[in-house]
């Protein structure tokens, strides 16, 4: 166990991924060490195949690294087994994605609920949360909407309700504005930072969109695996 800093949520050292591809190892992040704090937005940018999802992907504990240490409020995520990381990532991470991963069998309430059944609450303080997720992100009058029903827009939305549901530490968004146009773009990027200021939530976003990571409070480049000086301007990473 490292020395912790409270200021820091998430502590990266010697980080490693590589795939086997028949008798081919295939490096795609090498030694990346890095630091990002409590409440902080930080977008991770770089062109295709620098290994920037793979590492967002490594953070979410969707995938395990080949070597080095991922430690989250404290825990080395790297060393979890798969259950303990199935449990650990239900109760610390949310999850926003590029085409939002919604069911197209279940309402806008029930896609935003399915967290929760992973859960002991009961039927009524389900409720309650998917209510006030839902209200966070002013879809309330939509919640018995199925994602046919409505735009993209909307249904990123309910994909953001959907993270946000069990007040996790950590959100995690993949490209989450890749398939929008630039004006319901920047109303679900407004509503990101929104998460960022004033509920204090950490965001860490891959984006291709340079407009987009503007929005983050800090910008981490990635090339061939491995993260890039930052040349952010001092003022930019308060």
């Amino acid at each position: 166990m490292m020395a912790q800093d409270d200021d820091v949520l998430i502590r990266i050292r010697g980080l490693a991924k590589s795939y086997q591809r028949g008798e081919q190892i295939i490096p795609v992040l090498e030694g990346v060490d890095l630091d990002v704090k409590r409440a902080e937005f930080i977008a991770l940018m770089g062109p295709s195949g620098s290994g920037k999802s793979t590492l967002l992907n490594l953070i979410a504990g969707i995938d395990k690294p080949t070597s080095g240490v991922i430690e989250i409020g404290g825990v080395n995520i790297a060393t979890l087994s798969e259950a303990e990381l199935a449990d650990w990532r239900a109760a610390n991470v949310g999850f926003i994605f590029q085409f939002y991963n919604l069911m197209p069998v279940l309402t806008a309430f029930e896609n935003v609920e399915l967290p929760l059944l992973l859960t002991r609450l009961s039927r009524a303080e389900r409720k309650s949360h998917v209510e006030a997720a839902l209200g966070m992100v002013s879809l309330t009058d939509r919640m018995d909407h199925y994602p046919n029903e409505l735009s993209g827009g909307q249904q990123q939305r309910v994909a953001i309700a959907r993270a946000l549901v069990t007040d996790p530490a950590l959100i995690v968004a993949d490209e989450p504005t890749g398939d929008l146009d630039r004006t319901t773009a920047g109303e679900v990027l407004d509503l990101l930072e929104e998460l960022h200021t004033d509920l204090g939530k950490t965001i860490v976003m891959v984006t291709h969109d340079p407009k987009a990571a503007a929005r983050a409070k800090r910008q981490i480049q990635l090339e061939k695996g491995l993260l890039v000086p930052d040349t952010s301007p001092p003022d930019s990473a308060h």
